[in-house]
């Protein structure tokens, strides 16, 4: 499919669709051009994406629609092609599948849905936002390509997140194996819900970027923030000298408002904290 290094897509306004589909196809082949027209030569010997009625177009009757009903433009067409393949450069080919899978139902669909169906959503809105105004000179391909730049960095920083929890979860997953009391310390940050939040662990604890530990609630479920249990509403948004006498932790200096957060200046008043809040749920 990619054996040319040039691809077409629809000329005048752009759409997050074309947009993130060319981000995308340039993270696959980063030599790649794209052409912008408003028919596809006959001649043309590249990849054709949003327009022609191809295998990545999405206009015509009959265009693919998922399973659970979402139809798919030419952004989830080209990442069922492409996305699979992409995420094998962290993952194993088994899980990368399944994350292939995960990524477009999170990121990837509300695109394709807005697209299809103008439900709004606020990434495509800014990507919008990128065409030229109704009384400017500035071309349009100029804009297309200043979007393009703006929806590959989201992309990219998208993938080097998944690709940065894969590598996180053997350093996490050993930690876990130390916990006590459903309380897991680790050695440093890192992305930790997905191995934590399926397992029996309350709470995590580790430095702080800012000095001293941080220790979290530990949700149910990495995609949702109701936690397992929460420090104590006594201690939500205290200033820190009230905090450290309600508490009677020395070095506790703060507290979020929503309960799922503290930090303190050693990691002994962490681990403190954090089996203080399990002993009053169980009182």
């Amino acid at each position: 499919m990619m054996t040319k290094n040039c691809a077409m897509t629809h000329g005048g306004k752009f759409h997050a669709d074309d947009v993130f589909s060319a981000a995308l196809l340039k993270i696959w082949n980063p030599d790649l051009k794209i052409i912008r027209a408003f028919t596809v030569p006959e001649t043309f010997d590249g990849l054709i994406f949003d327009i022609g009625w191809g295998k990545f177009d999405h206009h015509q009757k009959n265009a693919l629609v998922r399973e659970n009903g979402v139809p798919y433009a030419s952004f989830g067409l080209l990442w069922e092609e492409y996305g699979e393949r992409i995420l094998r450069a962290g993952f194993p080919p088994d899980q990368a599948k399944k994350e292939a899978e995960y990524f477009d139902f999170k990121f990837i669909q509300p695109l394709d849905e807005d697209d299809n169906t103008g439900c709004g959503n606020p990434i495509a809105s800014i990507i919008e936002s990128f065409n030229p105004n109704w009384d400017s000179d500035k071309p349009a391909d100029l804009c297309f390509a200043e979007a393009v730049q703006f929806a590959s960095v989201i992309l990219n920083k998208k993938l080097d997140h998944m690709f940065g929890v894969q590598r996180a979860k053997e350093l996490v997953k050993a930690a876990l194996t130390k916990a006590k009391d459903g309380i897991v310390i680790l050695p440093k940050f890192a992305p930790w819900k997905a191995v934590l939040a399926p397992s029996d662990a309350e709470f995590v604890i580790y430095p702080s970027q800012r000095g001293g530990f941080s220790a979290q609630i530990v949700p149910a479920d990495p995609d949702f923030p109701e936690a397992k249990q929460y420090f104590p509403l006594a201690w939500a948004g205290k200033p820190e000298e009230e905090l450290k006498r309600i508490s009677g932790i020395e070095t506790l200096r703060f507290c979020h408002n929503g309960r799922f957060l503290i930090s303190t200046g050693n990691l002994e008043d962490a681990v403190k904290a954090c089996k203080k809040a399990k002993k009053q749920r169980k009182d």
